[in-house]
Formats: C-alpha cells, structure tokens, sequence
C-alpha cells in the first residue's frame, strides 16, 4: 500500500470542515482590515529564499527542499512565505502603485525537511500577512492586533504577545560585535551549528535549540542595552500604539526571531493551552525593511507575521472551542424507480443552487438503505418522492427529528424549507422558480416522465 510521506497529512471529514471554518475567519477578518489575498508560486528559485532568508539559517543550511529542474535550474519549495511575497512586489512593480502601502495576506503550503513532531510537519499550511512600503510604527502595532484578533475571533482566550526590538542597522550590529566578544570565549562549551553560527549571525545562537538551557545564552546580552535613540523612540511609538488598541503585551528580551532579514520589531504570539507543550508559539513576525533591496527591488519598509493553521487547529481543539461547524444537510431526497430517480436529480440542482444543502441516493440502496443514510448524514428533512404524488404536483417531506409528515405543493417547496430552517433565504431567482422540466412542451428535458407545474 502506497502511504503519504512522513511529515504530511491528510486533512478530511470533520477536521477538514474545522480549516475550512478558521480560514474562512482569516478571509473575513482580512477584508475588514484591507489586506488583499496574494498567491505566489509553491516552488521559486533557490536563490530567492538563500537570499531573502540568510544562508546561516537553519531552514536554508538543514530543512529546505531543493532540486534541480529539467532545465538544469535550481528551485526550492518554499520554505516561508515572505520572500516569495517580497519578489511578487518588486517584480511586478507594486511600489509604483500610487496606493501605498501595499497590504496583502496569503495562506498556502510550505515545505521543511525537519524531523516531525506534535505541531511541526515537513508540509505545513501557514496563513500570513505583509505591509509592504510603510516604515510607520503604527503598521506594526496593526499587524499584530490583527494576529490576535484573529485568535480571538476564533475563541483562544489567554493570548499573549512577547515583542522586542533589534533596532536599525547601527543598533544591530553594535549587538552583533557584543555577542560575538561574550560567546567567543566560551564558544567551545556549545554545540557545532552554534560554533559556525558565532561569525555568520550571532543572534541565531539564541535560537537554538539544542544549547536553549544553556547559562550562557540565559545570560547574553540584550538587544535593548544596545539600541540607539532613534531605535528606542521607534519602539516606544509601537508600544504605545499597542495601548491604544488595548492589545497586552509583555517585552522579552529573548525574542530575535529566527530569520536573518528582520530589524526592529520582532514578536511571537503564544497561547496558553493545557497540553500544547513547552512551545506554546502559535506564530510570529516582525519588520524587515532590507529584504525587498536584497532581491534586487528598491529599499522598501516592510512588517508581516505568519502563523501556521494546524497548530492553530489543535490548540482550538485542547481548548474544546465550540466552532459553528455544519455537520448536518437540509433535505435527503429519496426514490424507488428510475423516473423518481431522473426527478431526484433534477430537484437537487434546483434546490442546490436556491441555497439548500441537499443530497440524494448513488448507490442503488433501497429505501429503508436510503432513511438510514439520511440519518447518517444528519438530514433535517427527508423526502420520498413518489410518483402519483409528483404527478399531482406535490412532494411529501418529513421532519426528521419529529417525524411529522406534510405533502405540500412542488411550487412552495423552495419557500417551505426556507420557513422551517430560518435560512434567511430572500432573494429568491424568479426565473429558478419559473424554470421547469418542460418548458410546457410537455416533453421532460431531464428525462422520464413529466412532473412540472405544466402537468398537475
């Protein structure tokens, strides 16, 4: 049996319903804040994100997804998804549109080669969002409201935002050279990946994971002992714009993010979870106003945050949060012979496209097969459709949970069931309701006998 690659999985059934639900939040809490929804290609150019994220970076030198295509062109799939957002911009040309700045989310797969545990798979789906051309410290205190938001919205309720700053260039490299004269004396006493990481990117010495009890790295200096005024006036702006949005916080020094293109503000977004684990992160993001320059685009002011959907989804689920879920249909339409059958068909359409969840027997079962899938299929109302009734024009339909039965006429079916669900069904397509199956030739398009309004 061929089974799915390690580190992936198949989203279905009930949880399947569950993504669908966060995402369409996502979608819904976006468009009120006037993001745009962007779709970059799965695989880009290996350059871009050995660029665009740094080559000291464990996602580059350990959990990338590289091939050569059979152009002899060298490609990766992506790993995140800021970089391939950043080249969308600069490649087609979105900094000249006079509306700036550009505000656009996406929610796709990613691709990481690392070993699979509780809430990290090799495929993970992330949603994101990115500002691109505004460096005002208000745009950072947005994005983050919007990430906790979104949580909410969903029902997370202990939220918590960890934020920091590495400051601007001047700030960060002052921090790099204190890094580098603190560990080097000791930088025997931590693990290989740390002892290359002392001259390519220091700050990722306080990622790791391996040295993360470590005294040494609980006692490093701190980004903001080396900030310079400007960095500290900057972070103090979106602390206060935080306040305003009445969005808690707490600075942590420890947070640097994992990536080499951030600058100033850089958070994580935690939830507290009973039986999340140690690494209760559910996403994170920060500014990076260098990496549109680094891909060959103009300086460009940028702030973004991603999260992933399957960590969200079981923390959702350790909180038992009740989602609206449909797991249930409207009506199951249900027949004994091969015209009954053509007009169930030909009825589920109708009732479909009206805005009704109907379905109906593909199996051959008989009757008493078909009242036990309506049941399985949690159907609110059943219909048998039976041909005298149909010849008369009428229907039987029962409810479900009550069992009470009614025949009504075919014309008013579509009004009934939007009575007795409270779909709030109004604007009802007149020529869906004129449409029949004759056209009052009296010859049936949909096959069999006639059953329209034509031929009471």
């Amino acid at each position: 049996m061929i089974q799915k690659p390690k580190g992936c999985n198949d989203i279905y059934g009930k949880e399947a319903k569950i993504w669908k639900y966060v995402e369409s939040v996502i979608d819904a809490t976006m468009e009120k804040y006037n993001y745009n929804y962007i779709r970059t290609p799965i695989f880009e150019s290996t350059e871009l994100f050995h660029r665009g994220i740094g080559e000291s970076t464990d996602i580059v030198t350990k959990e990338t997804y590289d091939f050569v295509d059979r152009g002899g062109r060298n490609m990766t799939l992506r790993p995140e998804g800021t970089a391939g957002v950043c080249r969308s911009y600069v490649e087609n040309k979105m900094y000249g549109d006079p509306n700036q700045p550009v505000k656009v989310y996406y929610n796709g797969t990613m691709y990481r080669y690392e070993r699979p545990q509780s809430g990290r798979d090799r495929e993970l789906t992330q949603f994101g969002m990115e500002v691109l051309g505004s460096d005002d410290p208000m745009s950072d205190a947005e994005v983050i409201s919007l990430a906790v938001n979104i949580y909410k919205m969903l029902g997370l309720k202990e939220i918590k935002v960890n934020i920091n700053t590495l400051g601007d260039k001047e700030s960060r490299d002052m921090y790099r050279k204190a890094l580098i004269d603190y560990f080097k004396p000791h930088i025997s006493e931590l693990c290989e990946d740390c002892q290359t990481r002392l001259e390519k990117n220091p700050l990722r010495i306080l990622d790791c994971k391996v040295d993360c009890d470590n005294e040494l790295l609980k006692n490093a200096p701190k980004t903001i002992d080396y900030l310079n005024d400007e960095s500290k006036k900057r972070f103090e702006a979106v602390k206060d714009y935080l306040d305003i949005l009445q969005i808690k916080y707490e600075v942590n020094p420890n947070i640097v993010r994992g990536l080499d293109y951030y600058n100033h503000t850089v958070f994580e977004i935690e939830a507290k979870v009973e039986g999340f684990g140690s690494n209760n992160v559910l996403g994170g993001g920060g500014r990076y106003n260098q990496l549109c320059s680094e891909i060959g685009g103009p300086e460009t002011p940028c702030i973004g945050f991603a999260s992933g959907i399957g960590r969200l989804v079981k923390a959702l689920e350790l909180e038992e949060v009740n989602l609206p879920i449909t797991e249930d249909i409207d009506l199951f339409l249900m027949y004994v012979n091969e015209d009954e059958k053509k007009y169930a068909l030909y009825l589920a359409q109708e009732l479909r496209m009206a805005g009704f969840i109907v379905d109906t027997e593909y199996t051959g079962r008989g009757l008493k097969g078909q009242f036990k899938q309506a049941d399985r299929l949690k159907a609110k109302y059943v219909a048998v459709l039976n041909s005298e009734d149909l010849n008369n024009n009428e229907i039987k339909i029962k409810n479900n949970k009550t069992k009470e039965e009614e025949i009504i006429s075919l014309d008013v079916l579509i009004y009934y069931l939007d009575e007795q669900l409270n779909t709030g069904f109004e604007d009802i397509n007149e020529e869906m309701l004129e449409d029949d199956c004759c056209g009052g030739e009296g010859h049936c398009k949909h096959g069999g006998e006639c059953h329209c309004h034509h031929h009471e």
